[in-house]
C-alpha cells in the first residue's frame, strides 16, 4: 500500500511539504507542487479520507441517510438516491447510501470516520434524531423534508420540501371549484402517521382546513400494502360515501393503481362519473392506465436545493432555514363538474 512517506521519497520532498500540497494550508511552488502532483500519479497514491479531512482538507464524499422502510415504496426510494447522487456528481462529489432502518447510527459511524464532509437526510420525521446527531458533530447537514413538530422552523437545520400543507389546500381547492362537494381520500398507510412522517401531517391539516372552510365534506381510507388492500379500501370508500364524487390520491403508486384497476371493474366513468385529482405525485402520472390531474411532486428539484445547501455549509456559507416550494397543479383530463 503507497503511504504520503512514498510519495515524499518520490518527489524528493518532505512529508509535510506533500501535506501542505494535499491540504493547501501553506503556499508551495509551482516546481514543487509539479513534482509532487506526478509522483502521486505514478504512484497512485489516494490520501486517507480521514487524514485530509485532519489535515483540513475536504473528502468529496456526502452521506445519504435513506432508511428503507417496510411500507414504502422503493422504486419512489430510488429516485429520491438516484437525483442526489446525479447533483452531486456536478458537483464532482460521491455519495455513501447509509439505508438501515436505524436513522442515526449510520450518520455516527461516517461522523466519528470523518468519512464525509457532510450530510443529506431524507425520510424525515417531526421528532427527528438525526438533527441531534448532525449539531452534536457540527456535519454540514441538509434534509430534504422538516423536522420539528410545527412543521416550519425545520429544528435550526437546512431543509427543502414541497408545501404540503398548501398542496392539500390546492388539492381540495382543485375540485371544489369544479364543483365538488363530497370528496373521498386515499391516503398513505396508518404506519406514516405512527412513526411522525411530517409529510402527511401537513398535507392532512392544510386538506381538512380547506375543506372545512369551503363545506366540503371528506372521507379518508388509508390503506395498508396488502395484496387487495387497496381495493377494499377504495370499495369501502364508495359504500360509506354514495354521493362522493370525487376522489384525491396521496399515496404510493401502486396504491393509485389497484384503485384505477377497480374503478374499471365497478364500470365507473372518469371524469364523468367520478373525477380524480393525485396529490403530491412522485410518478408520472400521465402514463396511468388513466391519465390523472396532479400536483407533481418536484423530486429532482428538492433533492438539488439540499445537496447544494449542504456543500455551501461545507464551504464554510450559513445554509440553515426552511425552502418550502410552491405546489402547482397539471391538467390530465381527469376531474370534471360532477354530473348533477
Amino acid at each position: 500500500m503507497v503511504t504520503i512517506s512514498d510519495v515524499a521519497k518520490a518527489a524528493g520532498v518532505s512529508i509535510s511539504t506533500v501535506s501542505y500540497a494535499l491540504s493547501g494550508k501553506r503556499a508551495i511552488t509551482a516546481s514543487t507542487r509539479t513534482r509532487i502532483e506526478a509522483a502521486i500519479r505514478e504512484l497512485d497514491y489516494e490520501p486517507n479520507a480521514g487524514a485530509r479531512m485532519l489535515a483540513g482538507a475536504t473528502t468529496n464524499i456526502l452521506a445519504l441517510s435513506a432508511p428503507i422502510h417496510a411500507d414504502g415504496h422503493l422504486p419512489t426510494h430510488m429516485r429520491f438516491v438516484t437525483a442526489v447522487v446525479d447533483t452531486a456528481r456536478k458537483h464532482d462529489y460521491d455519495v455513501l447510501l447509509l439505508a438501515t432502518d436505524d436513522d442515526v447510527s449510520g450518520i455516527r459511524r461516517v461522523a466519528a470516520s470523518s468519512l464525509v464532509d457532510g450530510v443529506v437526510a431524507m425520510g424525515v420525521k417531526n421528532h427527528d434524531e438525526r438533527v441531534d446527531v448532525v449539531r452534536r458533530a457540527a456535519l454540514p447537514a441538509a434534509f430534504i423534508g422538516i423536522p420539528g413538530e410545527d412543521g416550519h422552523s425545520g429544528d435550526g437545520v437546512a431543509c427543502v420540501d414541497l408545501d404540503f400543507e398548501l398542496a392539500g389546500r390546492l388539492a381540495v381547492t382543485t375540485l371544489a371549484e369544479a364543483g365538488h362537494r363530497s370528496i373521498g381520500v386515499v391516503g398513505h398507510p396508518p404506519t406514516y402517521l405512527a412513526r411522525g412522517t411530517g409529510f402527511v401531517q401537513r398535507f392532512n391539516l392544510g386538506l381538512e382546513a380547506e375543506a372545512a372552510a369551503r363545506g366540503i365534506r371528506i372521507a379518508v381510507v388509508s390503506p395498508t400494502l396488502a395484496r387487495g388492500a387497496a381495493e377494499r379500501a377504495f370499495d369501502e370508500l364508495l359504500d360509506a360515501s354514495p354521493e362522493m364524487t370525487a376522489v384525491i390520491f396521496h399515496c404510493n403508486e401502486p396504491v393509485v393503481e389497484s384503485v384505477l384497476r377497480r374503478i374499471r371493474e365497478r364500470g365507473l366513468d372518469v371524469p364523468r362519473d367520478l373525477s380524480l385529482f393525485a396529490a403530491c405525485a412522485s410518478y408520472d402520472t400521465s402514463h396511468l392506465v388513466i391519465p390523472l390531474d396532479c400536483i407533481p411532486l418536484p423530486l429532482d428539484l428538492m433533492c438539488r436545493i439540499a445537496v447544494e445547501s449542504a456543500l455551501r455549509q461545507v464551504r464554510g456559507a450559513d445554509a440553515l432555514g426552511v425552502e418550502l416550494i410552491t405546489p402547482v397543479t397539471e391538467n390530465r383530463g381527469s376531474v370534471a363538474r360532477p354530473r348533477l
